[in-house]
């Protein structure tokens, strides 16, 4: 799309070409069929020159490999019919004498792809107009940087974009617009690019400062990050520009434990009826407890500004005052005011246990009962508090119909207790729940 955007001139693009036949050895050849060139032919040490008519260019063709119509391959009739056929001393021969030496580079001949247009407009003007296109190659990823001090759950956060641009351009004093959301855009089958899973480390971490050169403004249903000042993004590169700074945001460390998940792959079949009937559902265990960071984007929690989603790292200071890297992960589009709660580990030294005591059916009485023991051991020196998660996968009907702890309902397949682990301490978590169909 070209316009004029002082709205002076109306013009419109006619024609728009693109010619991404660029010079190389044989398409300089097509431009000089019929005529004599020179060829630089080696005998020994010394390097004559010999000249010869290009009655016909050719083609390109590398043995195993096919031309646009399939033709050029290894077998040599094919080979010879796509050969050049030049004329030396009113004697025809397939193939290059020599090295061709070119007075010029021919006619219509490009250096790099052309677009090319044919304009119409409704007077003659010269202004700078504005051309709007959507390309690839131009992307871009958010990066949070968290520091949590050697004490207390405090965060401090720093966020970058990480711009790369391999487009084949290069824009100079370029202003800089990110869209956050899901666009959608039909993606078109080509050569792999340069992903974003660089190990780029988001700069490093001053104090003070000015504010961050980014400005944010819903559009439409995403929303659209401004770089305030105007930037060289080189082809090629990657860039990084902090778009966010916040300080004292208040967190809480959650342990969270998933004793088992339902295997999908292996029984989300069609015939869930029979399927959830079967004994080994539920034997498997995870001993491994999660630890979860979590923290509110709201501007009483010094946030609330919309994240992009990006990767997010932890960092923790020691006793030195040093960072430690803690954990990682990846967020998903955050608007304000709602609540993140992100996966960085597995606790060291929380162990769970979980097993199953007591299975019973009846399938003509249409009923199920499944008891379970989830056994929790604490070997830190200060008391911890885990969520413990367990899953009702058998049947929509169901209740628990005893239980050693509290739970509450979580959504229709989901139960979640509350474990409180005293320093080097444990506790066994009991309960059993009946099925009915």
């Amino acid at each position: 799309m070209l316009r004029d955007p002082a709205e002076r001139v109306h013009l419109s693009i006619l024609e728009q070409n693109y010619r991404s036949d660029v010079v190389s050895p044989y398409m300089l050849l097509h431009s000089f069929e019929g005529k004599t060139i020179a060829f630089a032919v080696r005998r020994g040490d010394h390097e004559e020159t010999v000249n010869g008519k290009v009655v016909r260019a050719g083609m390109v063709c590398l043995p195993g490999t096919n031309d646009a119509n399939g033709v050029c391959n290894d077998n040599n009739d094919a080979q010879f019919a796509q050969a050049p056929i030049i004329e030396v001393d009113g004697t025809l021969r397939f193939g290059l004498p020599g090295t061709p030496l070119f007075p010029s580079l021919g006619e219509g001949a490009l250096l790099k792809p052309t677009l090319n247009w044919l304009l119409q407009s409704d007077k003659a003007a010269q202004f700078d107009a504005e051309l709007s296109y959507v390309t690839g190659g131009l992307t871009w990823e958010a990066t949070y940087n968290i520091i949590i001090p050697e004490k207390g759950d405090a965060l401090d956060l720093i966020g970058w974009v990480t711009l790369q641009n391999h487009s084949g351009r290069t824009f100079e004093n370029a202003r800089l617009q990110l869209m956050a959301g899901d666009v959608n855009k039909i993606v078109t089958p080509g050569p792999p690019m340069d992903g974003l899973g660089r190990g780029y480390g988001g700069g490093s971490y001053k104090a003070g400062g000015g504010g961050p050169p980014v400005t944010e403004a819903a559009l439409d249903e995403y929303h659209l990050y401004t770089l305030q000042r105007p930037s060289t993004l080189l082809n090629g590169e990657a860039k990084q520009v902090e778009f966010l700074r916040a300080a004292g945001i208040p967190s809480k460390r959650v342990y969270l434990y998933e004793g088992y998940a339902l295997d999908v792959a292996r029984y989300g079949g069609s015939n869930w009826e029979y399927l959830s009937q079967q004994t080994e559902i539920g034997l498997t265990t995870n001993k491994r407890v999660y630890v979860m960071r979590e923290f509110r984007n709201s501007q009483a929690d010094h946030l609330g500004m919309p994240l992009p989603k990006g990767q997010m790292r932890f960092y923790r200071r020691d006793d030195e005052g040093r960072l430690q890297f803690i954990g990682e992960n990846k967020i998903e589009h955050t608007p304000k005011d709602e609540m993140l709660r992100v996966y960085t580990g597995d606790a060291f030294d929380i162990i769970a246990e979980r097993r199953r005591t007591e299975f019973k059916t009846d399938g003509m009485r249409q009923w199920m009962d499944e008891s379970y023991e989830i056994k929790l051991r604490n070997h830190k020196k200060e008391p911890v508090e885990v969520q413990v998660v367990e899953h009702m996968y058998r049947g929509d009907n169901w209740v628990i119909s005893a239980s050693s702890a509290e739970y509450a309902k979580k959504e229709s397949h989901t139960a979640e207790f509350t474990a409180k682990l005293p320093p080097d301490g444990e506790q066994t978590i009991t309960y059993s729940v009946h099925y009915t169909w």
